[in-house]
């Protein structure tokens, strides 16, 4: 038997981006272990990963191409060889490439994060056809976009530096169950001393370990951010130094925080005046005590009509205290800005004879449904789906659901199983997983360049989704050299050549070692430095002003609540989040069966006084509806749940739900204001007892 240890990446939308070591014996990967020797990873992985295995052996891999035979829906296909589903491909493609080119659609989000297998070689073929383009919005640019305005972009506090942090506020996340690698450092500077707090809606497995939860209003951390301005500036709990020379606008930022008194703060957000009073005292007091403040916000906070000012508002706040001054003390939201990576010629976007049109990703269901117009283009004829699952995790599910049901829209869908989409797929192709490609990662949660290379053969007749794309490619007749490099040559490009090489950056040398740290300061904006058009940390943006939108920290409500939509709250009197479960990362890992047994089944957390009032108990079937659909699961009455608020751990897949149907049933495609993002979290509904 010949054991070999080959160095990979996890590629999954998680901000820890471990690096891993897969045991191969004689060809069949045996096990996927966390590497001891990188410092974030820690030879440690989360349940998910760890399993890794199960899912690439998984009895239902698709290992040949499919020809549905079936209904749409349905789920019925027959095998086909590469060479009839590339023909057919190509066939249909064509005359809409030459025609309007607009009506070709891909689908694509981070069901691998990786820049090889993610958008390259598929980017290439889309824009060398002119294809639509994708707004890809589905997950995080609400919050980019806010953060961008003040701080100039995706940069922040080292993970690496937390568990010296003696205040940790956790604020719109649950790292138990997504940031596995930042808990454990929360956790060892609690043991030193140091407060966690939460800040959440829900009682998270998180938020029941830290000293205290603040369990706010959905959609209203932009309010609780501000009413903390207004104590720290009140009471002088500020560094003036560090205001006066690191950052624009303090004059008018005082002007708007006057407004937000704690009272007005603590009817808004639903909480007590004390701990709008007391949160902002801790904070703003170690500050000036000289000891290192730090805030985990995560992309719950801004899944709301407010959402990108919300981590705006909260990024201004260690300016305010200068936390900024330590390594351990500021925010991150997202490391993802420190890369120095080169997607124009990793993606040659110089292919383009013309700026396409953009589609949504997440309003995904009105657009296959619209007809042709002036204003909207041609009516979209074409999907190309690799890497996501719409059908489980767009908005508005139903008419998700009825777009992709139409009998002229040609469907394509790269997949390693038969998800909810691939149901509604004319040609199915299989993709191979991580450990049967290569690939070169970023990461969004610390500073490492990671590489993946591949552990084993791809299975059965599976193909990276680089040479799906080539081989489309050459069916299409494009011959441009681009469509001829291979992953390596890809991944050596992945990184800005100029950059990369003042890191010392090899992608020989990267493969070998898996991992390379970003060379970055420990405390990024000590002495400001920000990357902003000002240099400075911009309480005031001339750009949001440019771009028509309040240049201060302000309060935008959200769609769905009592205060701005009263006549639907009547009769919508429930606030709704679906948050990630802990087994699943958004649909990836629904069909492993340990861990699916591990979630249980599909159900939703409801307040003790709230089920009484509906005559739920603990275990009914209920069916949780609004004007847009509903869906059906099984009840737990728990104040982990705040009155007034149900949570459905999501995104289980449509067919091994009670139902068939999961959260985004009654979610909305109403978009952020800022970013063009989902609010999966604004969302209203009402819950009935259905008869078993």
């Amino acid at each position: 038997m010949t054991t070999t240890q080959v160095r990979a990446a996890c590629p999954l939308d998680c901000p820890d981006t471990c690096a891993l070591l897969v045991t191969v014996e004689d060809g069949v990967a045996t096990a996927v272990k966390g590497d001891p020797d990188h410092p974030t990873t820690a030879g440690v992985l989360c349940t998910k990963v760890s399993r890794y295995t199960e899912r690439t052996y998984h009895d239902d891999r698709l290992l040949h191409p499919l020809k549905r035979v079936g209904k749409k829906g349905e789920g019925k296909f027959e095998r086909i060889s590469w060479d009839e589903a590339l023909a057919t491909i190509a066939a249909k493609l064509k005359p809409i490439a030459e025609r309007a080119p607009e009506a070709i659609l891909p689908y694509s989000y981070c069901g691998t994060m990786g820049l090889i297998q993610g958008e390259s070689m598929s980017s290439r073929f889309f824009n060398k056809i002119g294809a639509s383009l994708l707004d890809r919005t589905i997950c995080a640019m609400a919050g980019a976009t806010g953060y961008k305005y003040t701080i100039g972009g995706s940069v922040g506090t080292d993970m690496e530096q937390f568990q010296h942090s003696k205040l940790l506020i956790i604020w719109g996340g649950n790292p138990i169950a997504s940031n596995l690698h930042f808990w454990t450092r929360a956790q060892e500077a609690k043991r030193h001393g140091a407060k966690l707090i939460a800040i959440d809606p829900y009682r998270s497995l998180t938020a029941e370990k830290c000293h205290q939860h603040i369990a706010l209003l959905p959609g209203t951390d932009s309010a609780l951010a501000l009413g903390l301005m207004h104590v720290l500036i009140k009471e002088d709990l500020l560094d003036h130094d560090y205001i006066e020379q690191y950052t624009l606008g303090f004059a008018e930022l005082k002007q708007r925080a006057a407004e937000w008194t704690p009272e007005r703060t603590a009817q808004t957000c639903g909480i007590t005046v004390e701990e709008v009073v007391d949160l902002a005292r801790l904070y703003g007091s170690m500050a000036k005590a000289g000891e290192p403040v730090a805030i985990r916000t995560n992309y719950g906070v801004q899944r709301v009509h407010g959402g990108g000012m919300a981590v705006r508002n909260i990024a201004c706040l260690p300016a305010l205290v200068g936390a900024w001054r330590h390594a351990a003390g500021g925010v991150q939201l997202s490391s993802s800005g420190s890369f120095p990576t080169n997607k124009a010629k990793l993606q040659r976007t110089d292919l383009l004879k013309k700026i396409p049109r953009t589609i949504n990703m997440t309003t995904i269901g009105d657009d296959l449904l619209r007809p042709a117009s002036a204003a909207f283009g041609p009516a979209v004829e074409a999907v190309i789906v690799y890497n996501s699952n719409p059908l489980a995790v767009a908005p508005d599910s139903d008419k998700v659901m009825r777009g992709f049901l139409r009998e002229d829209l040609f469907t394509v869908v790269l997949e390693q199983f038969q998800t909810d989409t691939a149901d509604y797929a004319d040609i199915v192709l299989p993709a191979t997983t991580q450990l049967e490609h290569i690939d070169a990662h970023t990461s969004y949660g610390h500073l490492y360049m990671m590489a993946n290379n591949a552990a084993i053969a791809p299975l059965g007749e599976a193909k990276p989704n680089t040479e799906i794309f080539r081989l489309l490619a050459a069916k299409m007749g494009f011959d441009d050299d681009c469509f001829k490099d291979s992953d390596d040559q890809l991944a050596a490009i992945a990184f800005n050549a100029q950059d990369a090489r003042a890191l010392g950056f090899d992608w020989d040398a990267l493969k070998q070692k898996g991992w390379q740290k970003l060379n970055m300061p420990d405390a990024p904006f000590a002495q400001g430095g920000f990357p902003t058009p000002s240099g400075k940390c911009e309480f005031y943006s001339a750009q949001m002003e440019k771009d028509g939108l309040d240049p201060l920290p302000a309060y935008v409500a959200p769609y769905e609540s009592v205060a701005s939509n009263p006549e639907l709250a009547a009769r919508y009197p429930l606030a709704m989040i679906s948050p990630p479960a802990r087994n699943f990362l958004n649909s990836t890992f629904v069909n492993v069966k340990s861990l699916r047994s591990a979630e249980g089944e599909p159900h939703l957390d409801i307040h003790p006084d709230d089920g009484a009032a509906r005559g739920i108990a603990h275990g009914d079937m209920v069916r949780i509806f609004n004007d847009r659909g509903s869906f059906v699961c099984k009840a737990r009455l728990t104040d982990k749940a705040r009155a007034g608020l149900v949570v459905g751990l999501s995104v289980w897949w449509k067919k091994l739900a009670t139902d068939g149907k999961n959260a985004n049933e009654v979610t909305s495609q109403q978009l952020t204001d800022m970013g063009r993002a989902p609010t999966f979290y604004d969302t209203l509904v009402q819950v009935e007892r259905v008869s078993a």
